[in-house]
This record gives structure tokens, C-alpha cells and sequence, in this order.
């Protein structure tokens, strides 16, 4: 089994000069079984970030344990995939290139390379574009080569940082469909972090609301949502009673932890 395994981690930044202390994340605890969708989502400054830094071995806890599929989290691994905000892509190479980076690491002949970016590209909806130079591609064509690249090289875990963010309203909605649909191609573990309520709601099978100072889980939701939009229009999910209940609920939650910290500074 490769359940992601979070014991009571904490995180603790020491400011640089005055030696401020600072608590990014508190006592965090929960197991992610395969196959699950998190999302994560809260104010500014709980720790949603650091978080996933920690899950991706860019940061190591200063207390506390994670596991994956029984091993201890201690730095990057293969078994983990991440997306960033903006892609983070080579753009000077082309899409081909960009995609089959992991296995040109790992010494898989070209002949491998190619079928398998090949399949991943036809997936992600970029078919007929591998020698296109990333540079000439709009944002959400981009986002999918990252995905691609991630994909490719099979990970346990994906990890999402703001994948979406930076898209127009329209693109990002086709990239949360396709999204879900990767999900359920796959069987993938995913953990996604956004600061839309809306979006957190779609791609979340479970959803964990973070609050901040410190950094902590302040309350966890188990939703349907996301299964319902491998079946129907996600426009049409966000017009019903109960959706726009939980995010009314979610967005007064936030605001309160806002106006608390706005109160407090």
C-alpha cells in the first residue's frame, strides 16, 4: 500500500536576524489512502505550502514523521510527482523534450521515451504538439505539458501547488475536468492546493480547511462532488443547494480566521 502517513508534524522557521520564531505547522495528523483526492485550502500564512513542501521532501519537519507506503519522507523521491503554479517548464525545449526529461534521467531508450510521451500527450489533449517549443504555447497548454511530465513517470503521489491559479476562468474549468479525469484513469493519489473554496469543493474527495498562527487542519470534509463531476458538467455541480451551502460555510470560515489575524496584527 502507498497511504500517505502525517504524524503529529510540526514545522518551525526561525527568522534570520532578530530570531523570531515562527510556527508554519502544528501537530498535523492524517493517513491519505491510494487513490484519494485532497485538497487543502485557508488563509494566507497556514501553512498549506509548506505543507506540500514537506510531502514533497523539499523540507524536513522539525518534529514529527511522514510516510509514504511505509519509508520515511527524508527528501525528493521518484515516487512523488509534483505540478507548480506556473509550470516551472524548460521553454527553451519542446514539448517532447519538456515531458520525457525524467526518462532521459533515467536512461530509458528513445524508442520507450517516445511511446510513452506520445500516450501521455494524446491524454493530456496535446497530441500533435511534441515539437512545438514551449514558449509558443498559451498558459493552459502549458499547464498540461506539466501535468504530462508528471504523469510520465508514474508517481504514487501527485502534488499540486496553485496548478490552476494563474488561468482564465474558462481554461482553468476544462483543466479541473481533465483533472478529475486523470484521476480516475489512474487511480492516482493527489493532494492540491488552491485558494478558490470553489475549486477546493470540486477536486476534493476530501477537503482539509487550514487555519493559520500555527499552522493547523481546523476542520476536514469528506465530499461528493468530485465524483459527480466525472459524470456531469462541473457549472452544473456549482448551481446546487448543498455545493453552495458548504462553500458559503467554508468562505464565513475564512473570512472569521481573516478578520481574526487582521485583528490581532
Amino acid at each position: 500500500m502507498s497511504d500517505l502517513v502525517c504524524n503529529n508534524l510540526c514545522m518551525t522557521f526561525t527568522a534570520p536576524g532578530n530570531g523570531a520564531v515562527v510556527e508554519a505547522l502544528k501537530n498535523i495528523n492524517f493517513t491519505l489512502k491510494k487513490g484519494e483526492l485532497l485538497s487543502v485550502l485557508g488563509p494566507s500564512g497556514c501553512g498549506k505550502t509548506t505543507l506540500l513542501n514537506m510531502v514533497a521532501g523539499f523540507l524536513n519537519p522539525t518534529s514529527g514523521d511522514l510516510q509514504l507506503g511505509g519509508n520515511t519522507i527524508r527528501g525528493p523521491g521518484v515516487e512523488r510527482g509534483m505540478v507548480f503554479q506556473q509550470g516551472a517548464l524548460f521553454e527553451w525545449l519542446t514539448v517532447s523534450k519538456n515531458v520525457d526529461f525524467g526518462l532521459r534521467m533515467k536512461n530509458m531508450p528513445a524508442a520507450d521515451r517516445k511511446k510513452l510521451v506520445d500516450k501521455w500527450l494524446d491524454i493530456v489533449g496535446l497530441a500533435g504538439f511534441g515539437d512545438t517549443p514551449t514558449y509558443q504555447l498559451s498558459g493552459g497548454m502549458q499547464q498540461r505539458v506539466a501535468l504530462a511530465r508528471c504523469l510520465v513517470n508514474d508517481p504514487d503521489l501527485i502534488l499540486m501547488d496553485e496548478p490552476l491559479g494563474a488561468l482564465d476562468a474558462l481554461t482553468r474549468e476544462k483543466m479541473q475536468s481533465l483533472i478529475l479525469e486523470l484521476w480516475k484513469e489512474t487511480g492516482k493519489t493527489i493532494i492540491i492546493i488552491t485558494h478558490s473554496v470553489e475549486e477546493a469543493l470540486l477536486l476534493g474527495q476530501r477537503l482539509f480547511v487550514m487555519a493559520p498562527r500555527p499552522g493547523r487542519i481546523h476542520k476536514e470534509y469528506r465530499l461528493d462532488f468530485a465524483a459527480e463531476g466525472l459524470k456531469r458538467s462541473l457549472r452544473d455541480i456549482k448551481q446546487k443547494d448543498d455545493f453552495a451551502k458548504v462553500r458559503e460555510e467554508i468562505l464565513t470560515m475564512i473570512w472569521d480566521m481573516e478578520e481574526e489575524i487582521m485583528g490581532g496584527v
